[in-house]
């Protein structure tokens, strides 16, 4: 009977040790900052003031795999499923004539390696991955360093 009592009152103490501990953690409010501020996920935060750079030299990289900056202004170009504006001055017969930068030869090729004679399907929506160089300013502080490759 004594260690059936000294157990129970053992479970006692401990529960009652670990409810004095967690209480002032559950009074605490903790404040959390993200980079929407105090904009609910459900709203849009209105759209950071800068614009997109007028026509210069591409810009450089700053890490391998980075997709190119596109170096001109593209308001109102059209990407749809059976147009893409772009393809105006990038596509290879047309590059030569505009001094456009021709489309790579990466994106002629499937998921399964398989070389075609026109743009990847995957590859055809160009601002998925490249998109025009503004004067934004970065969002967060960072002492971020380009890969030592292309310093």
């Amino acid at each position: 009977m004594r260690v059936r009592d000294f157990l129970k009152y053992a479970l006692a103490a401990g529960i009652f040790a670990l409810g004095t501990q967690l209480a002032p953690a559950a009074d605490e409010t903790v404040q959390l900052k993200g980079l929407r501020g105090g904009t609910p996920v459900t709203q849009d935060n209105a759209p950071v003031a800068s614009h997109q750079e007028r026509d210069h030299p591409v810009a450089d990289r700053d890490f391998v795999q980075q997709p190119p900056l596109i170096p001109h202004n593209t308001a109102g170009y059209q990407i749809t499923k059976n147009y893409n504006k772009c393809m105006d001055c990038h596509a290879w017969q047309k590059a030569k004539y505009t001094g456009a930068t021709k489309v790579s030869v990466t994106h002629f090729r499937t998921r399964e390696g398989q070389e075609l004679d026109n743009i990847s399907p995957r590859r055809y929506f160009c601002t998925q991955c490249h998109v025009p160089q503004t004067d934004a300013k970065p969002l967060v502080e960072n002492n971020f360093k380009r890969a030592r490759g292309l310093q």
